[in-house]
């Protein structure tokens, strides 16, 4: 099991996030970001690539599904509304549930706040149906 943390060279990391990222999110969403970047935001990109991406999302200490259940209930929590989409669109990969991601909006909303996880979910009821519609 690899941690998190481990002492691989950024390169590594960098590979290792990218390869993640990639796996998460879908090639298109990662060509489409770095189609965005420009010299200003491209250290942000890096940062990301190599420290999300390279090293929780590239571990295997949890499962994806885990980590998506996770990231959508602090998302949700810290009222990150924007990036909720996103992750939702990344569970189509993760392996989380419609009913894994109402799970993690019902804690949301006992420890963190009715109004933000209703916000959240009426987010993922919206791109869920997208989903289905894309599909």
């Amino acid at each position: 099991m690899s941690g998190p943390w481990d002492k691989a060279a950024p390169e590594s990391r960098r590979a290792k996030g990218d390869k993640a990222r990639r796996e998460v999110l879908g090639d298109a969403h990662v060509e489409a970001a770095a189609k965005r970047a420009t010299p200003f935001d491209a250290p942000f990109q890096e940062m990301i690539t190599e420290g999300a991406w390279g090293t929780l999302w590239a571990s295997d200490a949890i499962s994806r599904r885990e980590r998506s259940m996770l990231t959508l209930a602090l998302l949700a929590a810290l009222g990150n509304f924007e990036e909720i989409p996103m992750h939702i669109r990344a569970t189509a990969r993760t392996g989380a549930s419609a009913e894994d991601i109402m799970q993690a909006f019902l804690h949301v909303a006992v420890y963190a706040g009715v109004p933000r996880a209703n916000r959240a979910i009426a987010i993922a009821k919206e791109t869920l149906a997208e989903m289905e519609r894309e599909a």
